[in-house]
C-alpha cells in the first residue's frame, strides 16, 4: 500500500531532466516551473547588430513577481504589438535602455546610442499617455533603468580647486550626455507622478538608497540637470509620504557637511528651494524636529561666503518659519547677528535686505527681546565707510513696519542710532549717504525733538568727558617721558 502511494506522488526532477526540458521545449518549462520567465530570443543577425540584453534578467525581477509575464522584443514598436503585449513591450524596453551609453567623445555616436536614444523617446511618450501599467515588475525595471542612467561620480573635472559657484557670473558646465539624460528625468518624473502609481509598492523601490543617490546628483554642476532633480524629488516628498521624515533628515545632513566642513556644493539653492515648498506645508504648532532645522542648518548657512548663490532661497525658508511662528524671529535675528560679515560688504547688503524681511514679520513683544544688540549693530552700518551699505542701512526708516517698531522703543534706540548719525554729518564722504543722514535727523526731530535734544546733550557730554580723558592721558605721558630724560646723580 505504501509503496503504491509513492508511486503516486511527483517524481522531483533531476538536474538533467531540467536541463532538458528547458533546452526542447519552453512552453513545458514555463508551466512546470511556476517560478521564472522565458523570453524570446532573437534571430542571431539582429542580436549580434544591437549588442545589447534581449533578455529579461532575473537579478531585475525576482521569480515572485515575474510570474505570468511574457517577454516581447524590445526592437518592437508600441503600435505594432497587440494591447495585451503593450505591457511586457514597456519592461522590454526599459531593460534594453540599461545599456550606458558613452558620450565622452563626440565622434563615437554608435547604432546603440541612437536606438537607446529612440527607445527613451518611445517611452516617454507611451508613459505621458497613460497607457502604462506600472505594477510591480514595471516598477522594478524602472527604477532600476534610472539608478544605471542616472546615478553616477562626477569625473574629477568637476571637481575644480577653485569653489564651484563662488562667481555667480561663472559659466555652468553642461553634461554631454544630456541628451539622454534629459529623457530618463523625463520619464521619472513621469513614473512618480503617474496617477495610477501604487505608493505602496513604488516606496518598496524607490527606498532610502534610492533617495540618496538621487541626492548626491544634486551636486552635478549642469544646472539643467539639478532643475529636473529638484522636481522629481519635490514630487517623491509629495507621492510617498512615508519617506518624508528621511528626505529631511538627508538634506539637512547635506546642509551639514557643507557649512562645517566643505563649503563646496552646487545644488544648496536648488534644495533650499525645495525647503521653502515643504515648510509652507507645515502645521502649526511646529514640531520640534521642524525648529531644529531651523536653528542648526538653515542659520549657519548664512556663515559660508558662498551665501550669495543660494541667499534668496534661504531667506524664502526663513520667512516661512517665521511665518508659521512668529517667536521664532528673535532666534534668527540673534543667528543673523552671530553671522553677521565685518568685512564682506556685498554679503553685508545681503544681511540687511533679509533682517528687513524678517523684521516687517518680527511682533513687538520679540522686538523687544533683540533691539539693543541689532540697532548697535545698524548704528554701525550706518556709519560704514562703504557707501552701498551705509545708504542701504538708512532706507530701513522707509519701511513703515520697522518704523512703527522704532517709534514705539524711541527711549532705547534714540540714544544708541544718534551718535552715528553725528558722526555721519561730520565725517562720511559720501554725498547721497549724508542727505539720507539729515532726512533721518529730521524724522527723529519729528518723532521726539526733546528726546532728540537729550541725546545731542548726552553726546556733547560723552564727548567732552572723552576729551578730558584723552588731555589727561597725554599729560601722564609727558610726564613719564620728562621722568625718564633725567639723568640720576652720579
Amino acid at each position: 500500500m505504501l509503496k503504491q502511494i509513492l508511486i503516486k506522488l511527483p517524481r522531483k526532477l533531476q538536474k538533467s531532466d531540467l536541463l532538458d526540458s528547458s533546452g526542447s521545449d519552453s512552453g513545458n518549462h514555463t508551466s512546470n516551473s511556476g517560478n521564472g520567465v522565458q523570453c524570446t530570443n532573437i534571430g542571431n543577425s539582429i542580436s549580434s547588430r544591437l549588442s545589447v540584453v534581449k533578455r529579461v534578467s532575473s537579478a531585475v525581477f525576482p521569480a515572485s513577481i515575474m510570474v505570468g509575464v511574457e517577454a516581447v522584443e524590445p526592437y518592437l514598436s508600441f503600435t505594432d504589438v497587440s494591447i495585451l503585449q503593450k505591457q511586457s513591450l514597456f519592461i522590454s524596453k526599459l531593460n534594453l535602455c540599461c545599456e550606458v551609453s558613452d558620450f565622452s567623445d563626440p565622434d563615437k555616436t554608435s547604432a546603440e546610442q541612437d536606438l537607446k536614444h529612440q527607445t527613451l523617446i518611445e517611452l516617454v511618450d507611451f508613459v505621458s499617455t497613460g497607457s502604462a501599467k506600472f505594477n510591480e515588475p514595471a516598477i522594478a525595471a524602472m527604477c532600476k533603468m534610472c539608478a544605471v542612467n542616472l546615478f553616477r561620480v562626477f569625473p574629477p573635472k568637476y571637481r575644480s580647486n577653485s569653489i564651484s559657484g563662488e562667481v555667480e557670473d561663472e559659466e555652468p558646465m553642461f553634461d554631454p550626455s544630456w541628451s539622454n539624460l534629459q529623457l530618463v528625468y523625463d520619464l521619472l518624473l513621469g513614473f512618480i507622478t503617474y496617477s495610477s502609481l501604487d505608493a505602496k509598492v513604488a516606496k518598496k523601490y524607490v527606498d532610502h538608497s534610492f533617495i540618496l543617490r538621487l541626492l548626491d546628483l544634486f551636486d552635478s554642476e549642469d544646472p539643467r540637470e539639478r532643475d529636473c532633480l529638484k522636481t522629481i524629488l519635490h514630487r517623491i516628498y509629495g507621492k510617498l509620504m512615508v519617506h518624508r521624515p528621511f528626505v529631511r533628515k538627508a538634506v539637512s545632513n547635506i546642509i551639514y557637511r557643507f557649512v562645517f566642513e566643505t563649503e563646496r556644493h552646487n545644488g544648496i539653492a536648488e534644495l533650499l528651494e525645495i525647503f521653502g515648498s515643504i515648510i509652507s506645508g507645515f502645521a502649526v504648532p511646529l514640531k520640534e524636529e521642524h525648529k531644529m532645522f531651523l536653528w542648526k542648518a538653515l542659520i549657519p548657512l548664512h556663515k559660508p561666503k558662498l551665501v550669495g548663490v543660494y541667499h534668496q532661497q534661504l531667506t524664502f525658508c526663513v520667512v516661512q518659519f517665521i511665518d508659521k511662528d512668529p517667536k521664532l524671529a528673535d532666534s534668527v535675528i540673534k543667528g543673523l547677528l552671530k553671522y553677521w560679515p565685518v568685512t564682506n560688504s556685498q554679503k553685508e547688503l545681503m544681511f540687511i535686505s533679509e533682517l528687513e524681511e524678517v523684521l516687517e514679520m518680527t511682533s513687538m513683544a520679540e522686538f523687544l527681546k533683540i533691539m539693543v544688540p541689532l540697532f548697535r549693530r545698524i548704528a554701525f552700518c550706518l556709519n560704514s565707510s562703504h557707501y552701498q551699505v551705509a545708504e542701504r542701512t538708512h532706507l530701513l526708516w522707509n519701511n513703515e513696519h520697522i518704523l512703527n517698531l522704532v517709534t514705539h522703543n524711541r527711549q532705547v534706540i534714540f540714544p544708541l542710532i544718534f551718535p552715528a548719525l553725528e558722526r555721519n554729518s561730520e565725517n562720511h564722504w559720501n554725498q547721497a549717504v549724508l542727505n539720507l543722514t539729515q532726512s533721518i535727523k529730521k524724522l527723529l526731530c519729528e518723532m521726539d525733538e526733546e528726546l532728540v535734544l537729550a541725546c545731542r546733550q548726552k553726546m556733547e557730554e560723552e564727548n567732552s568727558q572723552s576729551s578730558e580723558a584723552t588731555e589727561k592721558r597725554k599729560l601722564i605721558w609727558e610726564r613719564l617721558e620728562t621722568a625718564a630724560n633725567v639723568i640720576p646723580p652720579a
